[in-house]
């Protein structure tokens, strides 16, 4: 445990994936320390009304004095700006690293501004809900989740080791991944159903008529699912789409070329492709319930793994 605690955990940023760092931090004993920083003096209040950390501030600068980790929890478009407040004043064998949704951006935003000494290790934990801010986070996020690192050439083994096991003491199952290769699977994985989602609640919205009178109302089918992803974050999912553009591209030119051929078998009644197409994506969902990703229980197991107060 000594290897896996700090002496004190900066976290840039306090809103799902930082408070939920927080609460897990203090529960598992991860840090002697804990300083939470965000711009906002509105949210930072709220932070500390809720006991997130020993210490608040709005200074980035000051947050990270002295820290052992910091962890950067921001919309990845502000990684740059984030990066050029820490830098000055990150000590000697401090690491760093993020937990953003795409990596080569990150990497290209922040490693500019790394300070000899300092050891960035750019990171993405694959959990998350619809929720965000202070009050969404909850210290089981990570719990049987994957946490992606994309170490860079040279990247000390003993400081990747140590914060390996950070994330494992947080639940997590840890993997190292070229960035280049994580974004182009977190586009398939993660980004495109976002978009889709994100596209077709936009669509029904448009139908007015129909919205006013009947989406909410039917809303228990396949739509209340969409509209789940819909809700996320606007800030993140948009620097998503601005900071991952190649990977999402590619994986959006895909999509319509299998769309277009669903369209050609639904229009022509091919009832053996549209078979085989349903077949073959059921047993993907098995295989995601057998991977331990998900639970195999009446309605998804969306009742069983409500979160409190919902």
């Amino acid at each position: 445990m000594e290897h896996t605690k700090f002496r004190k955990i900066a976290l840039i940023g306090i809103g799902l994936i930082g408070s939920s760092l927080a609460r897990v931090i203090r529960h598992n004993s991860l840090a002697d320390h804990i300083v939470v920083a965000t711009r906002s003096a509105e949210t930072l209040g709220e932070a500390q009304a809720l006991g997130l950390g020993d210490s608040y501030t709005t200074s980035n600068a000051e947050a990270v004095a002295d820290a052992d980790l910091v962890i950067v929890s921001v919309p990845v478009g502000s990684s740059a700006a984030v990066a050029e407040d820490i830098a000055a004043h990150l000590k000697p064998g401090a690491i760093v690293t993020d937990v953003g949704s795409t990596k080569a951006s990150v990497i290209e935003q922040m490693r500019p501004h790394m300070p000899v000494g300092v050891h960035f290790i750019p990171g993405h934990p694959i959990a998350g809900t619809e929720r965000s801010g202070p009050s969404a986070g909850f210290a089981e996020l990570f719990e049987g989740r994957w946490c992606i690192l994309t170490p860079l050439e040279g990247t000390d083994p003993d400081a990747l080791e140590r914060l390996t096991r950070f994330w494992q003491a947080c639940g997590s199952t840890v993997e190292a991944m070229d960035p280049a290769h994580h974004d182009m699977v977190l586009a398939i994985v993660s980004h495109l159903p976002h978009i889709i989602a994100y596209n077709i609640v936009g669509t029904a919205d448009d139908l007015e008529a129909v919205t006013k009178s009947e989406v909410i109302k039917y809303s228990a089918s396949g739509f209340r699912d969409f509209t789940r992803l819909a809700a996320s974050d606007p800030t993140m999912w948009r620097d998503v789409c601005l900071h991952n553009r190649d990977a999402i591209l590619e994986m959006l030119s895909r999509f319509s070329e299998d769309l277009a051929s669903l369209q050609r078998a639904i229009r022509w009644g091919d009832g053996d492709k549209l078979f085989d197409l349903f077949s073959r994506t059921r047993a993907v969902r098995r295989s995601i319930v057998e991977a331990g990703q998900d639970v195999d229980a009446v309605d998804f197991g969306r009742q069983a793994t409500r979160l409190p107060g919902e």
